[in-house]
């Protein structure tokens, strides 16, 4: 009923909010884009956007077609690439450290998978150390995971952050008071660098709350029971960091790397790392 070449148009007009940006995001005439526009309506029977001297909204009916959209395209696509896309098969057995699910990792793996639906690709989300132990005994064909920099590393860096001690808004820690911690169960990088850098630092800590992943972590840091060593990047926006609050020591940083098992197919493997690289894997809106 809706031409996928009018509801491009439309969602491009429904981002940016102007015809002309939106001409010259899908490379044609601003013309074309009103054409476009005035011809989805009539397909719809409905007014989709409200025009001024300034900028272009959503009607309520331009916001309802505006989802439909997307999930049209969406569908599009996959059905596309499914039967004249790539003919790509077989298993892909992917491993993720825990935090890095509060990147666009989630979104890019949506995507992988409309893009290639004959490759079956099974998810293990774990702590790094773990993830890393099951790729070298050949149960994973990738991971990705974070790893303390090493002069000559191994693997794709996909980028590089720096640790940091984040805690809720009102955590308190008294003068000369053991530093309450809130860490991964051993063995954990995050721990080990929080537990170093304090015993280096001379001082004090306790464990306040053991977890197992990441939503552990959160949890017990909003309720205020003690801090936790995160990647700045990821700092969730209702938490802080607190390293210079508390005097606490340098945590130093991590890399973000892939790593691949020489014995996996590579086709597959090589194209998720394309997508994984291809994009800026910060925390998602």
């Amino acid at each position: 009923m809706f031409d996928p070449v009018l509801l491009r148009t439309f969602l491009a007009v429904a981002e940016t909010h102007n015809f002309t940006s939106a001409a010259a995001r899908l490379g044609i005439s601003q013309p074309t884009v009103s054409q476009h526009v005035r011809r989805l309506e009539e397909a719809a029977g409905r007014i989709l956007v409200s025009r001024d001297t300034r900028e272009v909204n959503l009607t309520d009916n331009g916001d309802a077609m505006a989802g439909f959209a997307r999930t049209i395209l969406a569908a599009h696509a996959s059905a596309e690439s499914y039967f004249t896309g790539s003919a790509m098969r077989g298993r892909l057995r992917f491993g993720a450290a825990d935090d890095l699910a509060l990147t666009q990792l989630p979104r890019i793996l949506r995507h992988f998978r409309q893009l290639y639906p004959r490759i079956n690709l099974e998810l293990t989300v774990n702590q790094s150390t773990r993830l890393h132990r099951q790729l070298k005994s050949g149960q994973l064909d990738l991971i990705f995971i974070k790893q303390t920099p090493e002069p000559n590393p191994e693997g794709i860096l996909v980028r590089h952050d720096d640790m940091v001690w984040v805690g809720q808004e009102k955590t308190v820690i008294e003068t000369g008071a053991p530093v309450p911690l809130i860490a991964y169960q051993g063995p954990s990088i995050s721990r080990q660098m929080a537990i170093d850098a304090l015993e280096s630092a001379g001082r004090t800590w306790r464990i306040t709350c053991n977890v197992r992943e990441v939503n552990g972590v959160l949890a017990a840091v909003r309720a205020g029971i003690g801090v936790a060593v995160f990647p700045h990047s990821l700092i969730p926006d209702d938490l802080v960091k607190v390293t210079n609050r508390f005097g606490l020591p340098a945590l130093g940083g991590v890399d973000f790397t892939l790593l691949s098992n020489p014995l996996a197919a590579k086709e597959p493997v090589d194209a998720l790392v394309s997508a994984i690289v291809g994009r800026n894997l910060s925390r998602s809106a």
